[in-house]
């Protein structure tokens, strides 16, 4: 089962500001666990929502309201996609995280996956269509 871990922004996070190296460092060893143990796919730190936009179409129409956003606690900092037996794997998973400490930080959501869709359907061969693009450009 996919997951999608995101981590919730801070002040420091949302100001710009560069964790430390040891910081850094306790963060990449954790990263290398995760590889090792076969369970991330993906992850990143996303720039503070000063350099960013929120976008709401309406008829076709974008309406854009440039960052930054005043509700830090509804922002997200940084995400990993992982590859867990479980929602209690993850959760196990983040518990040992270096920035899990005493803190609203992180939430958890799983991927539907394609199957969870049926297995008929112009809809499904035009999703797996897309993935079969998206493998070979990966290859």
């Amino acid at each position: 089962m996919r997951f999608m871990i995101m981590i919730k922004a801070s002040q420091d996070s949302e100001a710009g500001v560069e964790p430390e190296e040891s910081l850094l460092l306790a963060m990449g060893q954790y990263n290398e666990q995760l590889v090792e143990a076969g369970i991330l796919l993906d992850g990143a730190g996303l720039k503070p929502t000063s350099m960013g936009a929120r976008v709401t179409v309406v008829d076709g129409k974008a309406l854009v309201t440039d960052g930054p956003f005043a509700e830090i606690k509804e922002v997200i900092a940084g995400y990993w996609l992982w590859n867990c037996s479980s929602l209690q794997e993850a959760i196990d998973w983040v518990a040992k995280c270096p920035i899990a400490h005493d803190q609203d930080r992180f939430e958890i959501r799983q991927l539907f996956e394609l199957e969870d869709f049926g297995t008929d359907g112009a809809g499904i061969e035009q999703h797996k269509k897309v993935a079969e693009q998206l493998r070979e450009r990966q290859a």
